[in-house]
């Protein structure tokens, strides 16, 4: 049964006095809003972002406990019209080969139209020099493409995403791709894996083709979507881990799958890749997580504990709004190498702060 609302308000204001009263804890959820989390480190600060919808934001923090009173700053916003001008989604930061990128999606203010672009920074603080616009990057089909993640293996550069094998929405499967520089794809892309487990099918949408209730509804809009989306890379020793969202945001379901390769095969062939079969991280409404989805990965100042960054729901039925808030905790690792993500904290629960933060 899900939390009521005079539940969760009495939550969040224990989260604040926890935060308040003691210093070390760490509290979910970090921020009231924030959907598609992603946190990198470097020189001793976090750098965190997430869909705003309209911009791109980055929070700058010694810890991530407070990120909530991090320094922030918009760092672009888009052009009026075009085609990146509009529904500005999972933006993440990088620091390649000397430099910043910020990889995110946009369209043209129709879903059809997402594309992936990415920004480039030459200065040492991505909150300060200049943001410029390298533009799209792309394969040879230019198709609907989110989500993108980029990672260097054995000096090799990859990109993965979310995107559709055709022209018309029903399925996001996940692609990977050799980049040649961070902004150019180098070869066709290549599909790793595609929703085929009952728990990545979930995906049934309201009806949207009465004309008189939807008079702008797309009669080809479908009414059922099998979604892979938000990969992101998490390594330990000899494997490469892809641990991506299935399900549909819209749904309670929305949950974590993973797969799996070698660091020393070839990343471009599919065959390389070992999926999952149930999922490694989902809901849990006894702790106000509903909707767990989008994971991102880092570890304590002290290299000592690995971390997840996820966004969830406090309600069942909240979807895939602007209730769907940044949260962190601690996992750990199975003997067999695999990572263990245990469940979710609930909210307003304190933790211990990752260690060595200051």
């Amino acid at each position: 049964m899900s939390s009521t609302p005079t539940l969760i308000a009495a939550t969040l204001s224990v989260c604040g006095a926890i935060s308040a009263q003691t210093p070390t804890a760490l509290v979910n959820p970090l921020l009231s809003s924030g959907a598609d989390p992603w946190v990198t480190s470097r020189g001793g600060f976090y750098y965190y972002m997430n869909t705003t919808g309209s911009s791109l934001t980055i929070w700058k923090t010694r810890s991530i406990a407070d990120l909530a009173r991090a320094e922030k700053k918009v760092v672009w916003r888009p052009p009026a019209t075009g085609p990146y001008s509009r529904d500005i989604w999972a933006p993440e930061l990088h620091f390649l080969r000397g430099k910043w990128y910020i990889y995110f999606a946009a369209d043209a203010g129709a879903n059809a139209s997402h594309r992936l672009w990415v920004l480039e920074n030459e200065a040492e603080d991505p909150l300060s020099g200049e943001w410029k616009f390298k533009g799209k990057v792309t394969d040879a089909s230019d198709r609907w493409a989110i989500d993108a993640t980029v990672f260097e293996e054995r000096s090799r550069l990859y990109m993965i995403w979310s995107g559709w094998p055709g022209d018309t929405n029903g399925t996001q499967a996940l692609y990977i791709a050799e980049l040649s520089d961070p902004w150019t794809v180098k070869g066709e892309r290549v599909l790793i894996s595609t929703p085929q487990y009952p728990w990545e099918k979930v995906g049934d949408l309201k009806p949207k083709r009465d004309p008189e209730e939807n008079p702008g509804a797309n009669l080809l809009d479908p009414l059922h979507v099998d979604v892979n989306e938000g990969p992101e890379i998490l390594r330990r020793g000899e494997r490469i881990f892809v641990v991506y969202s299935a399900a549909g945001c819209w749904t309670d379901n929305y949950s974590m799958g993973m797969l799996t390769a070698g660091a020393g095969s070839n990343l471009l062939d599919p065959a390389s890749w070992r999926k999952s079969p149930l999922p490694v991280f989902w809901q849990s409404p006894s702790a106000g997580a509903y909707g767990t989805g989008h994971g991102s990965f880092f570890q304590s100042p002290d290299g000592k504990e690995d971390w997840m960054l996820y966004h969830a729901n406090l309600e069942s039925g909240q979807g895939c709004g602007g209730r769907r808030a940044p949260r962190a905790q601690k996992f750990t690792w199975r003997p067999d190498g695999t990572p263990d993500f245990g469940r979710p904290v609930g909210a307003g629960v304190p933790m211990p702060r990752p260690s060595g933060e200051k």
